[in-house]
């Protein structure tokens, strides 16, 4: 009689395996989504933010409204400390989408790619100088590698990465603001893209009075193109948010640096960005800085100064998912991806 159910559960993938299919899904897209931004390269920087904000708000609202957390939603926003820390990371996230977008249509997909590297570790930093948290000597080492790697690339090449110091620096102050706001994931950035979503509306509409949208007069497919901008913003946090409710925070945070490779090989075997000489001893520093920080931390559950996201960067609360808190052990997983 059991026969059919236990054929039933056979044929169906376990909750690990699950999960780790969801979270191939949302950093493999984070690792890939550089492609859809070179081809909307059409649309300035700033006009495809202003898209992208106010695309993802139906979206997330379809997608909470059938869960009946749309209440939810607006009680975060009602509250007034996190209703402050929110606008604060609203305004972060948006710098961290322009800057990004911004590199990859300008050709410094490479660089940015090292922001997201360096993530985890400003994570670690930002624990210690603004937590109070305590970091092993392998985690301090790793800290010491990667700003040497960045010194070294400023030395060498005569001008700071900017651009990496900014995606690291914008996504660290993100997460540990997040944090602190005690949001969940998909919470998190449906508060966060209300706040943006009238400034963004506004800029349209007036950009589109005084010069025209890029999309203006381009056809149905460069529009349609233009508004999935939505579906890349929500989906793969969905999805990561699967993975994080099917698997280990520590495991899930191994899955973070799949974002960045996908980015780095996109800019050097596809976009044929340089590559070469300091280029690479900077990055080497800092690839050894991530291995010996991946390192400590799978050495087992202790305390370690983990990545501050949103509680932490989108958070597991009310069933949703979220990276581990800083303290909690593993390499700590992201989200709200670039």
């Amino acid at each position: 009689a059991g026969r059919p159910d236990t054929l039933a559960a056979m044929g169906r993938p376990g909750p690990e395996l699950a999960g780790v299919f969801y979270a191939l899904a949302a950093y493999g897209t984070w690792g890939l989504v550089p492609i859809y931004w070179k081809a909307v390269a059409f649309v300035p920087g700033l006009e495809m933010v202003a898209h992208r904000t106010v695309w993802a708000v139906p979206l997330l609202a379809l997608w909470l409204g059938p869960r009946r957390r749309l209440g939810h939603l607006f009680g975060v926003l009602g509250r007034a400390a996190s209703r402050r820390r929110l606008c604060l990371t609203a305004l972060l996230l948006a710098c961290n989408w322009l800057v990004f977008i911004w590199a990859v249509t300008a050709g410094h997909l490479v660089e940015a790619s090292l922001g997201y590297f360096l993530n985890p570790l400003v994570n670690v930093l930002l624990g210690r100088v603004v937590l109070g948290e305590q970091l092993t000597r392998r985690q301090g080492l790793a800290v010491g590698l990667a700003l040497a790697g960045v010194a070294w690339m400023g030395f060498a090449g005569g001008a700071v990465p900017w651009i990496a110091l900014v995606l690291a620096g914008t996504f660290g102050l993100y997460g540990l603001l997040r944090k602190q706001a005690g949001v969940d994931a998909l919470l998190g950035l449906g508060s966060e893209v209300l706040i943006l979503f009238l400034p963004a509306l506004g800029y349209l509409l007036a950009t589109g009075v005084s010069e025209g949208l890029a999309i203006g007069g381009r056809g149905v497919g460069p529009a349609l193109l233009v508004a999935a901008s939505g579906f890349l913003t929500v989906l793969p946090l969905v999805w990561f948010n699967e993975a994080a409710r099917r698997l280990r925070y520590s495991t899930l945070g191994f899955f973070q640096y799949l974002a960045p490779t996908g980015q780095f090989l996109l800019g050097v075997l596809v976009y044929g960005e340089a590559f070469t000489g300091d280029r690479v001893l900077a990055f080497a520093l800092i690839w050894a800085a991530v291995l010996l920080y991946l390192g400590d931390a799978a050495r087992g559950p202790r305390i370690i100064a983990g990545s501050p996201v949103s509680a932490v960067r989108p958070a597991p609360f009310e069933g949703s998912a979220s990276p581990a808190p800083a303290g909690q052990a593993g390499p700590g997983a992201q989200a709200s991806g670039p």
